[in-house]
């Protein structure tokens, strides 16, 4: 069975995708789709601030994308030995809270210790945050992209936590998109399944995919990553068939592999 994956590939240079290899333990056929684009801004801006770990009582990042800009910052010679030298082990003092696991190793790869990333979504991660920080503390650092959810900073606020987000990447729609996609349906035919990983990601291709699929539609399960990639689907009208119960190769795969048994009914979440 055909499951089509939204999102990009991992890197070639780290060894073949997880969820090509978990999907195909299930004996699913998995392409990947790239459909997002990102634009890094503000770079100086984050710098500035990772090189005041004094003024913050620690990190948040929910996403890998906050985290490339940290590492495209540690590219430039001199930042990248302020860092080594200092910056990093004054950071390490203090919590990072991170989303998930590909979150998680991202901050390990800059040197820092992730907490939290059994926490598979925002909501989840906001209430580890609250059991663990005193209100009006130091603001925890919180690089960001554009089109963040504002569940976190509501839930922290809510309980006087502050929270000093700084956009660090915008979100836009991948320029072969249509392309992509236009070639998958016309080569592969209509998917069993497709997976979406983020709400920006239903918003730039779930007509593409309408419009593809024509009145086959009905036939295909549609699937999110987690919640609020769920939320945005089930706004749009889409019966989501499943969510995965974590953010990871595992989680998806496992839910799709229910999904796809026969008779399977859509799952209400």
């Amino acid at each position: 069975m055909k499951v089509l994956l939204l999102k990009e590939p991992k890197d070639k240079d780290s060894g073949p995708d997880p969820y090509i290899e978990e999907l195909g333990s299930y004996s699913l056929e998995a392409t990947l789709i790239p459909i997002l684009s990102f634009e890094f801004t503000s770079l100086d801006s984050l710098f500035d601030k990772l090189s005041h770990p004094e003024s913050y009582g620690g990190l948040v990042f929910t996403s890998p994308r906050a985290l490339e800009a940290v590492k495209i910052c540690l590219k430039e010679k001199s930042k990248n030995e302020a860092w080594s030298k200092s910056l990093k082990q004054m950071w390490n003092i203090k919590p990072t809270y991170v989303v998930g696991k590909a979150t998680a190793s991202l901050v390990e790869e800059i040197g820092l210790i992730p907490q939290g990333e059994e926490a598979g979504n925002a909501e989840k991660l906001a209430e580890y945050i609250c059991s663990r920080e005193k209100p009006n503390s130091s603001a925890l650092l919180f690089p960001c992209g554009a089109l963040k959810r504002e569940v976190l900073p509501t839930a922290l606020r809510k309980k006087g936590i502050a929270l000093e987000s700084l956009t660090v990447y915008q979100t836009t729609q991948h320029p072969d998109l249509q392309e992509s996609l236009s070639s998958y349906f016309s080569q592969q035919g209509i998917p069993a399944s497709v997976a979406f990983f983020s709400p920006s990601g239903v918003r730039f291709c779930l007509q593409h995919i309408q419009k593809l699929s024509g009145d086959l539609i009905n036939q295909v399960k549609f699937a999110a990553i987690g919640p609020s990639t769920a939320e945005a689907l089930q706004g749009a009208g889409i019966a989501v068939s499943c969510t995965a119960e974590s953010p990871t190769a595992q989680g998806l795969a496992a839910a799709l592999h229910r999904a796809l048994q026969p008779h399977n009914c859509p799952v209400p979440h």
